[in-house]
């Protein structure tokens, strides 16, 4: 599940009430039966993975479904819950209806949970894919871990407000499939749209912070980062292929870029996990478009950078030799396993320089999938570099490494670190 509890708590929060509204559990389910439970549970298992389960559940100290994650919101800090097969601190005496009831629903035996759970997003989840999960999640390893009390005061520790942010926030859409395309295509909706849980964070909230579905995917402010506009018409004015799609959704980088900071811990702990067909088909319904046959999808050509004269009178350039090129190379070129290319990166390419600022201030964590695969921790530069430097190495960036010619202020940096510094 992807972090996004800063903004999805919120509404839950906010409609703390005294009116109680009855909330009648699903009647349309049946159990997972005994003959199948080895099928599901394998099943459930890669289906957990998809859904980012342990990205939320799991800390680096404690046991697997043990919960623990701190998400600091506005108003105190939210743990993640145990979600083990444990039956004390976990989720080992639910039965199969007060499972789909929490995961659907967002309603556990001993009340709502708050919508940082995705459940709007898992309410189109299919009824086979729900009783692998729950085969699955019933024969995890029993994590011994007990709950941390919520860090959060009167009146927002209530909870009976979240029914009411039910009724107005939470459309309990359902899986529909569009007859049109293919079923590749629509195995990709599936994922992005329930499992995935894509919108959480790449869609804006309206007031009552619930998803603005006329804007699915359009990008949102979440946790410090931008996480972009990752709708067909953006990633392809973007130039993003089928293949660095898939690239980059299967690995965690491609040649544009690599994934850091909340979209690495999905990475990690899902994407990666997924099987080609799954990352096809998620690739086929972000860019709306069928899998081509490799050999027949146009690659770009990869051009060095070379610096010209007008790029060493930039005022950029001389910060970009001094913080930036040990890592990233003279030209951008990048080191394997250490730092990524600069040259088409996806962050410096974009015009919203919400996402470069962030990153130049507060720098990014180290990033390791494996041995193999691992990239060092990059600074902030906060402290040392004022905000006209970092509006000139913006500059710099954008005109030697991106294909706009744009040229960045001092008062636009400014404003982004004062929204940083607020959230």
């Amino acid at each position: 599940m992807k972090p996004n509890l800063k903004v999805s708590v919120i509404g839950g929060l906010l409609l703390s009430t005294n009116i109680v509204y009855a909330q009648a559990p699903s009647t349309d389910v049946q159990a997972p039966l005994p003959k199948n439970m080895a099928q599901l549970i394998a099943q459930g298992k890669y289906l957990a993975a998809a859904g980012d389960c342990s990205g939320c559940h799991t800390i680096a100290t404690g046991q697997a479904y043990g919960g623990g994650r701190a998400f600091e919101t506005p108003f105190g800090t939210l743990y993640s819950t145990n979600i083990s097969s444990d039956k004390q601190h976990g989720i080992g005496k639910y039965s199969y209806q007060q499972f789909v009831d929490a995961v659907r629903n967002g309603v556990a035996p001993k009340g709502n949970l708050y919508p940082a759970m995705p459940y709007a997003s898992y309410h189109r989840i299919d009824d086979h894919d729900m009783q692998a999960l729950y085969a699955y999640f019933m024969h995890t390893k029993p994590a011994t871990q007990p709950n941390r009390e919520n860090g959060i005061g009167f009146p927002f520790n209530i909870r009976m407000g979240l029914k009411l942010w039910n009724l107005v926030g939470f459309d309990k859409a359902s899986f529909t499939p569009t007859v049109d395309k293919s079923p590749l295509w629509n195995r990709g909706k599936y994922l992005v749209q329930g499992l995935g849980h894509c919108g959480e964070c790449h869609t804006p909230r309206n007031f009552m912070m619930a998803t603005e579905q006329d804007h699915a995917l359009e990008g949102a402010v979440v946790n410090n980062l931008n996480a972009p506009n990752i709708t067909a018409k953006n990633l392809t004015q973007e130039h993003w292929t089928f293949h660095d799609l898939a690239q980059f959704l299967k690995t965690g980088q491609s040649a544009k870029g690599t994934a850091f900071d909340d979209m690495f811990i999905v990475e990690k702990h899902s994407l990666t996990q997924l099987n080609d067909h799954d990352i096809s088909a998620i690739t086929s319904y972000l860019l709306n478009q069928e899998q081509p046959q490799s050999s027949l999808e146009p690659q770009p050509k990869k051009v060095a950078s070379t610096v010209t004269e007008h790029d060493t009178k930039l005022p950029g350039y001389r910060i970009y030799m001094d913080k930036c090129s040990g890592c990233h190379g003279i030209s951008g070129q990048g080191i394997p396993n250490v730092a990524p290319a600069l040259k088409n990166n996806a962050t410096i390419g974009n015009s919203n320089i919400f996402n470069t600022v962030a990153v130049l201030n507060n720098g990014i964590k180290r990033q390791s999938y494996s041995q193999e695969h691992t990239y060092y921790a990059m600074p902030g530069y906060k402290d040392s570099l004022d905000d006209q430097q970092m509006a000139d190495l913006i500059t710099y960036l954008h005109q030697h490494f991106a294909t706009h010619m744009t040229t960045t202020t001092a008062e636009q940096v400014a404003a982004i670190k004062k929204q940083l510094a607020s959230q």
